[in-house]
C-alpha cells in the first residue's frame, strides 16, 4: 500500500484508552510514486540516528510495519502502546510521557514526510523498549568500578523483524528474560508489592537481643513479624518457645545468618527490614539478572559473591556447591563481577605474588628485614634467586622494584593445593586454602580478590567428572607427586561472578543476602535516577 493510501484510511489504534485517528492528508496532487519517494526518503532520514533500525528498513526497502491501515499495522500498534504501558512489571520506569509522544507525532501526521518520522519513531520506542527488557536499563561499569560486567548484545534489528513476522502480543511478551530466576523475581515482586499495598509485616522488633524464655512486648513483635512473613505457624504463645526458635531459625537460614535461633542483633536488624527494602533488592537482582547473557552454558559454574557460595549447575540444576571466601570489603581487594571461561586447574601450585601484594605489603617487610616472608622466593628477571643477604631492599620504591615472587607448592601455599583458572586481565581464579577456619564466618570477606573454595577437591572431582571415570583417583595421584600440573578441561566450563542480594532458590522460597560491598545500594541509586520506583512508596 502507498503511503498515501496509509494516510487516507490509517484506522483508529487501539479501542479505549488510545482511541486514536491519524489525521488524512490533504491538498496533495503529486503522483504517487512521489509520495512513495518522500515517505522512504522521511524514513531513511529519521531512521539514520540508529544504525539498527536503518539497516533494518534498507533491508525491506522501507516498507512500514506501523503505520499501514491494514489490520496486522494496527495490532502491533496496539501491541507495543500496551507493553510501553506496562514497563514498570519488569522494574523500568513509566513511560507515560514517551506514550503521549508517540500519541502526539501519530495524531498530527499530515504530510507523507510525518508518516515516514512518525513510522521511525515507533520503531525506535520498540528497539528501546526491548533493549532495557533484554540487556538492561543501566550501563554496568558506570556503577561502581567492581562491575566490569559486559553486557550481551543483541542483534537490535532483530527485534522489528520479529514483530513484523510473529504475533505482535506473544512477540513483545518473549522479550523478558525467560530463564527460571528472572521469572521467579518476577513473582517475588508482585507479591511484595501486593504486601506493601496491605501495610507491610506489621511492627518491628524493638530489642536488641532475644532469646528462648524471653517474653513481653518484643517478643510478640518478634513473633507477629515472623507470622506475617510466612516462617511461623498463628499462634497465640508470649513467650520465646520452641516453635519461635524454629521460625528464627528458617529466617536465618533464608537470609544468610547463622541460624542459632537466638535473634541477636543482626537477626533483628535484618528483620526489622521493611518490605520496600525488599523489594529494592528483588528489582536491583531483576536488572542484574538483564546484563547476564541468557547463554550462560549447560555446564557452567556460579559465584554468587553476596552469598559466599560456588556451585556447578548443569542443565539448569545445581549439581555442586560450596562455600567460598571472597574478596575484602577494601578499594582494592573487593571481588569484581564478570563472566569468562574456565579453561584448566592447576595441582599443587605455585603462587606467582602480585605486584599490588609485592610492594604494599612484602616490600615494607623486606625493607625492615630482608629475611622476611622467608617462604616466599625472591627471583631476578632471568629467573635467578637472589641472595636475600646480600641484597640491599632499602633501596628500592614500589615503582622500581625489580624483583619477582614465588611461593613454592606446598600445602602451606596461599593457593592451597589447586587452583582453578579462567584468564582474565583482572587476575582473579578460584583456589584452595590453607586458611580453613575462614569458612566458618558468617560473612567471609578475607582474601585479595580471588574466591576460595571450602570444598577445592570436590569441586575438582566434580569437573573431572567428565572426561575421566575415576576423578577422585585421577586428581589424588597428581596431588601425591608433590609436582606442579597443569590439568586441561576438555569441556571448558563458563564462569559467571555475580552479586545477587535477593534470589529465589529452586524450591521457589526467596532469600535475601546482605549488601556487603555496597554495590546494590549503588544500582538502586541509579535505577532511580533512571525514572524507577517503587508503587506506593515515596521516598
Amino acid at each position: 500500500m502507498s503511503p498515501v493510501m496509509m494516510t487516507r484510511a490509517i484506522p483508529a489504534l487501539k479501542a479505549g484508552v488510545f482511541a486514536l485517528a491519524l489525521g488524512g492528508m490533504t491538498g496533495l496532487a503529486a503522483p504517487a510514486h512521489a509520495q512513495v519517494g518522500a515517505f522512504k526518503q522521511a524514513v531513511a532520514e529519521a531512521a539514520s540516528a540508529s544504525e539498527p533500525v536503518a539497516q533494518f528498513y534498507r533491508d525491506t526497502k522501507f516498507e512500514p510495519i506501523w503505520t499501514g491501515s491494514d489490520e496486522s499495522s494496527r495490532l502491533r500498534r496496539a501491541a507495543l502502546f500496551r507493553a510501553l504501558e506496562e514497563a514498570g512489571t519488569h522494574g523500568l520506569p513509566d513511560r507515560s510521557a514517551e506514550i503521549a509522544d508517540l500519541m502526539n507525532i501519530l495524531r498530527n501526521v499530515q504530510t507523507t514526510r510525518d508518516l515516514g518520522r512518525a513510522e521511525v519513531a515507533m520503531s525506535r520506542a520498540l528497539v528501546n523498549y526491548a533493549a532495557d527488557l533484554q540487556t538492561g536499563l543501566l550501563e554496568p561499569r558506570r556503577i561502581d568500578e567492581g562491575i566490569v560486567r559486559k553486557k550481551h548484545q543483541p542483534d537490535f534489528a532483530s527485534y522489528l523483524t520479529g514483530i513484523r513476522d510473529q504475533a505482535p502480543v506473544a512477540f513483545l511478551r518473549s522479550l523478558a528474560p525467560q530463564n527460571p530466576q528472572y521469572q521467579a523475581l518476577l513473582r517475588e515482586k508482585m507479591r511484595l508489592e501486593a504486601l506493601q499495598a496491605a501495610g507491610g509485616w506489621g511492627p518491628t522488633v524493638s530489642a536488641k537481643k532475644l532469646e528462648r524464655g524471653d517474653q513481653g512486648g518484643a517478643v510478640i513483635a518478634l513473633r507477629n513479624r515472623l507470622i506475617e512473613m510466612g516462617y511461623l505457624e498463628r499462634s497465640a504463645s508470649l513467650r520465646y518457645d520452641t516453635a519461635l526458635e524454629g521460625a528464627v531459625q528458617k529466617f536465618q537460614a533464608a537470609h544468610g545468618l547463622d541460624a542459632d535461633g537466638v535473634a541477636g542483633a543482626g537477626t533483628i536488624a535484618e528483620i526489622n527490614k521493611p518490605v520496600s527494602a525488599r523489594l529494592k533488592s528483588v528489582l536491583v537482582a531483576m536488572e542484574r539478572e538483564r546484563w547476564l547473557t541468557p547463554d550462560r552454558g549447560e555446564r557452567h559454574i556460579l559465584v554468587n559473591q553476596t552469598d559466599f557460595t560456588a556451585k556447578i549447575i548443569d542443565n539448569g540444576e545445581v549439581t555442586f556447591q560450596t562455600r567460598s571466601v571472597i574478596g575484602k570489603d577494601h578499594s582494592d581487594r573487593r571481588s569484581p563481577e564478570f563472566s569468562d571461561v574456565m579453561e584448566h586447574m592447576v595441582i599443587n601450585p605455585s603462587w606467582y605474588v602480585p605486584r599490588s601484594i609485592i610492594t604494599k605489603e612484602y616490600l615494607p617487610k623486606l625493607k625492615a628485614n630482608p629475611n622476611a616472608v622467608g617462604h616466599i622466593e625472591i627471583t631476578d628477571s632471568r629467573g635467578r634467586k637472589v641472595n636475600r643477604s646480600t641484597a640491599d631492599f632499602s633501596q628500592y620504591t614500589a615503582r622500581n622494584f625489580p624483583y619477582a615472587m614465588r611461593q613454592p607448592p606446598s600445602r602451606k601455599n596461599a593457593l592451597g593445593l589447586v587452583k582453578f583458572m579462567f584468564p582474565n586481565k583482572y587476575n582473579i581464579y578460584l583456589h584452595d586454602t590453607p586458611q580453613k577456619s575462614l569458612f566458618q564466618r558468617e560473612v567471609r570477606a578475607f582474601s585479595h580478590g580471588c574466591i576460595r573454595l571450602a570444598q577445592p577437591f570436590e569441586f575438582a572431582y566434580a569437573l573431572l567428572a567428565k572426561q575421566t571415570e575415576n576423578p577422585k583417583q585421577f586428581f589424588d595421584g597428581i596431588l601425591s607427586s608433590g609436582k606442579e600440573t597443569k590439568v586441561d578441561l576438555e569441556q571448558q566450563v563458563p564462569v559467571h561472578l555475580i552479586y545477587r542480594t535477593a534470589f529465589v532458590t529452586p524450591e521457589g522460597r526467596a532469600e535475601y543476602r546482605r549488601d556487603v560491598y555496597g554495590r546494590d545500594a549503588k544500582v538502586w541509586a541509579a535505577l532511580e535516577r533512571a525514572g524507577v520506583v517503587l508503587p506506593g512508596v515515596q521516598g
